[in-house]
């Protein structure tokens, strides 16, 4: 049982999420992108909607999601003035000799899985779509 206004730990579906990084960031969207190896591919996405307060890298490893903790909501609701519907936190390896802590705050999350590719295929299926950056050559 969570407790009213807690903020649980995300599940993710099962797959191998082990590379992540942003895809997108604008005024309205935040996303991140995973998969096993993000040369080709991914396939899963955070799409976090109206975020209101992002700390992370724009690439990580192996993020361990967990609940956010008291002093982690009350730094977000400080800052923003109310506490937010979302709150995601994370430790990731972002290259260094320790792991980084990730703290994400939205108006709303989505979690989104199919394949995305990076690069333009011609013969993409009816169950891929492209990542925001790829377009037809000739285009």
């Amino acid at each position: 049982m969570v407790a009213e206004g807690a903020h649980p730990a995300i599940r993710l579906p099962a797959g191998s999420w082990w590379d992540w990084d942003v895809v997108a960031w604008d005024g309205g969207q935040l996303r991140l992108a995973a998969g096993h190896d993000l040369t080709h591919h991914h396939g899963l996405e955070l799409i976090f909607g109206d975020p209101i307060f992002v700390s992370c890298p724009s690439g990580f490893h192996d993020p361990v999601f967990r609940s956010p903790s008291p002093d982690e909501l009350l730094k977000v609701t400080r800052q923003l003035g109310e506490k937010p519907p979302i709150v995601v936190a994370f430790e990731a390896d972002a290259g260094g000799q320790e792991p980084v802590a990730c703290l994400i705050a939205a108006e709303r999350l989505a979690i989104v899985q199919e394949t995305v590719l990076r690069y333009w295929r011609e013969d993409a299926g009816p169950d891929q779509r492209f990542a925001p950056w790829v377009t037809c050559p000739g285009q």
